[in-house]
């Protein structure tokens, strides 16, 4: 449990009888549960594989612009010839 949602459950706990504290804790969980779920998160080690996947096709555009510039500057040259 994240520390912001931790801090809600000991505060709810504090005021709250104790099986209405640990039903409502349950049932805060699962709401969280849910949303966190519908929310479609992926993991940081899902985000930093593709930002790595990202960085090589990134690398990749880079040179295939420049091997176009150079095979039209090429073309141009053979035309002007």
């Amino acid at each position: 449990m994240t520390a912001p949602f931790k801090k809600i459950a000991e505060s709810l706990s504090g005021v709250l009888p104790v099986d209405l504290a640990d039903d409502v804790k349950k049932n805060v969980r699962a709401v969280v549960q849910s949303s966190l779920e519908k929310m479609d998160l992926v993991t940081r080690e899902e985000l930093t594989v593709q930002e790595k996947v990202l960085a090589r096709t990134r690398s990749q555009l880079e040179e295939l612009q420049q091997r176009v510039t150079e095979l039209e500057d090429a073309l141009k040259r053979s035309a002007d010839s």
